[in-house]
């Protein structure tokens, strides 16, 4: 399956929840009152926003009076063009040796963002090792055993219990024995309100810091796209504390809130880069803009 026919099929929860408020938008006779005040209901029925809607209608009406358009449909293909504007980022290529950390809250898929994230690399010719820091919860290393078997990755992992910093030391070590390209970090669940958590976390970018200062050092928040605008507000606070590099978006097909990408990308400049559109092993595909846009509307 194509990419776009997978970010078409994830996002098709989101397009039926709007699909009927749109045509009706865009059937509209002028663009008036009435057709802005439609068109601000459907958008925040996807999960958009309110401050990423009211600032895309602003920027269309200015679109609008700019280029003198007098017709819906027309006001719709300026539409398209902000929203791939808003999510479309300038992204630096890797480079390598990379070192990836996945944080985010419990429940999220950050486990299994990490192993498809092996699987992907391994798939484009890389040597992975992953690093199962996560040493809070029982399961999460024999998940990451299951996931690191199926991509043919190696694991490092501790006993349940040990410092989470430790296990990224060592992994860090068998990179540079085995001058191993991609190093994927598996973090513990955290809240935002878990300081000791938050501290937890700094101390292992430090760790990257110091033992592979010229790596390319990436940070990403996994969020659920069920969550909505509440992974907006998740993010706002996982950003106060670590430089986050971008967002990857787990549960894309079971929402119909696929548009909190587009209040992510308004609100706090971070690119989605990754999108989880199925269970299976290469479900966790690479954003495009252009079909995600083209998968709403």
């Amino acid at each position: 399956m194509s990419f776009f026919s997978k970010i078409s099929e994830g996002l098709k929860k989101t397009k039926e929840a709007i699909s009927k408020k749109l045509y009706k938008v865009f059937n509209m006779k002028a663009l008036d009152d009435d057709f802005f005040m439609e068109l601000e209901e459907a958008l925040l029925s996807a999960d958009i926003g309110v401050a990423a809607t009211q600032n895309l209608i602003e920027q269309l009406q200015d679109e609008i009076y700019e280029r003198k358009l007098t017709k819906p449909e027309e006001a719709r293909e300026a539409l398209k063009e902000l929203l791939r504007y808003s999510v479309d980022f300038e992204l630096d290529d890797y480079s390598y040796p990379l070192v990836i950390l996945l944080a985010g809250v419990n429940g999220v898929g950050k486990t299994t963002a990490i192993g498809k994230l092996a699987n992907k690399f391994k798939k484009e010719g890389k040597s992975v090792v992953v690093a199962a820091a996560d040493t809070f919860r029982a399961a999460a290393s024999d998940q990451l055993e299951v996931w690191g078997e199926r991509a043919g990755v190696r694991v490092i992992h501790h006993g349940e219990g040990s410092d989470p910093a430790a296990v990224v030391f060592d992994a860090i070590a068998s990179a540079k024995a085995k001058n191993t390209d991609v190093i994927l970090i598996d973090t513990a669940g955290r809240l935002h309100n878990k300081k000791n958590l938050m501290e937890e976390l700094k101390k292992i970018c430090r760790v990257v810091g110091r033992e592979m200062p010229n790596a390319d050092f990436r940070k990403y928040l996994v969020l659920d796209a069920t969550t909505g605008q509440n992974a907006v507000a998740q993010a706002k606070v996982f950003s106060e504390d670590i430089d986050l590099d971008g967002i990857i978006l787990t549960k894309l097909d079971g929402t119909a809130k696929g548009g909190v990408v587009i209040a992510i990308a308004e609100e706090l400049s971070l690119p989605v880069l990754y999108v989880g559109v199925g269970e299976k092993i290469d479900d966790l595909i690479t954003f495009d803009p252009e079909a995600f846009v083209n998968g709403i509307l």
